[in-house]
């Protein structure tokens, strides 16, 4: 037992101490930090709300009428929001098109618009055609705006052409509200038939999205990290050393468990970076306007997602630690662990992108596999009603294959880290394990 206990300080300090390590967590503290914080770096950069200013002619002219009244109604519209985003800045008719385009672009130039909006014949849409030129290209969020507004303007005119009052009008425009509520129709995991309301079903969102993200972490740098470090001590010969005083089932078990203390103080320093930055004064009120309250969160929600992802750390880090044994050059190992990278990969695409239906068919079967269900039970858990039987199996499920790969594991562990030369074959593996028993 005491040299279990070596494997595991030796691979924490190894890691530890090692600079990669600490240059990459480092970055990626520093990512989470700018992330967390952009909003306010933006906010200090930008000088204020922006405005549009944006030019039309207003003509007396019984020929340009139409378009004369669409730029007042626009004016008046955007003068009447609280804070409005385009400003309709009006010119005098210089009596000729072309003088009036002339003087247009020369506001674009004084700065005084950003562009202008040049009126055609009337449409049938009640307005005259329309077109929004400015120096800049693709200016579809200011066409869309205009549109809003404009649509927002012939309902007003139709509705007062009706001879409706201001009481009807306001009551038309009034908005309706459906609330909802997440009920539990069966014997499943949830709290009684009261449901969900939307507030707990947002947190256990957040929570079921936070877990399988840092999941997915777990297992693609630890899994990476204890199939490198076994191949780099096979290429180094060092493995041939270490197998003469700390038998191989220890060895493999003491890094898996070094690793995954490694990945936990990781994650703890990553989790207490996020909390230093959330808590800045500045971040403080952006969370408040949020309304985020986390004592909704489900206690029995925090236990399935603890359990799940000590099982599928786990359970990707024995297969990780085989494939490991087996390679001999830390140049083949990219394509050796590529198999357990796509398959991580899936059940963390299906688990994130079936978040808006996680009672799909898809997420039905794939959370009773057990290289998908640390993900994906772990979503239906959190969103929908999941009768106990159903979590009993899988997670059941999980556990004889948390056995059967730490046995094929473990034997093939003992036989791949004294195989070197060229790349061992199955026929060759499957050979070599049976000459040993665990």
């Amino acid at each position: 037992m005491n040299n279990f206990w070596t494997v595991v300080g030796f691979t924490i300090r190894n890691k530890v101490k090692g600079k990669a390590f600490t240059i990459t967590t480092l970055i990626i503290a520093l990512v989470i930090s700018i992330g967390i914080n952009l909003p306010y770096i933006i906010e200090q950069f930008d000088k204020g709300d922006k405005v549009t200013n944006v030019g039309y002619i207003q003509s007396q002219s019984e020929e340009a009428a139409g378009g004369t009244a669409t730029g007042d109604s626009l004016k008046a519209y955007y003068e009447q929001q609280e804070n409005p985003s385009i400003v309709m800045v009006p010119f005098e008719d210089e009596g000729d098109a072309a003088a009036n385009e002339a003087q247009l672009k020369q506001a674009i130039d004084e700065g005084r618009i950003k562009g202008y909006l040049e009126f055609g014949e009337m449409s049938d849409s009640g307005f005259p055609q329309m077109t929004y030129k400015s120096e800049k290209l693709m200016e579809f969020g200011m066409t869309e705006s205009m549109q809003g507004a404009l649509v927002q303007i012939r309902q007003a005119n139709v509705l007062q052409d009706a001879g409706l009052t201001a009481e009807q009008m306001a009551q038309l425009n009034a908005p309706i509200e459906i609330g909802t509520v997440q009920i539990y129709t069966g014997d499943g995991s949830g709290s009684g038939n009261a449901g969900r309301t939307p507030e707990e079903q947002g947190v256990n969102m957040g929570v079921i999205y936070v877990m399988i993200i840092f999941l997915f972490m777990a297992i693609m740098t630890s899994g990476n990290m204890i199939a490198s470090e076994i191949t780099a001590e096979k290429s180094s010969r060092v493995m041939e050393i270490l197998i003469t005083s700390v038998s191989p089932l220890k060895q493999m078990f003491g890094k898996i468990f070094g690793m995954f203390v490694v990945v936990i103080v990781q994650v703890a320093f990553y989790v207490a970076v996020i909390l230093l930055n959330v808590s800045m004064p500045h971040n403080k009120g952006a969370l408040g306007n949020l309304d985020i309250d986390l004592s909704l969160i489900d206690p029995l929600l925090l236990v399935y997602a603890l359990l799940f992802f000590l099982t599928g750390f786990f359970l990707f880090a024995t297969l990780y630690a085989a494939i490991g044994s087996i390679v001999s050059r830390t140049e083949d190992l990219g394509q050796a662990v590529m198999p357990l990278t796509f398959v991580s990969l899936a059940g963390f695409y299906i688990a994130i992108f079936s978040i808006s239906a996680p009672d799909s068919m898809l997420v039905k079967v794939t959370s009773y596999i057990p290289v998908f269900s640390p993900f994906v039970m772990l979503l239906r858990l959190g969103l929908t009603d999941v009768p106990m039987w159903q979590t009993l199996l899988s997670f059941g499920i999980l556990l004889v294959s948390i056995y059967g790969a730490v046995y094929v594991s473990a034997k093939i562990y003992r036989t791949g880290v004294l195989m070197y030369g060229k790349r061992p074959s199955w026929k060759e593996i499957r050979k070599a394990m049976k000459a040993y028993k665990i």
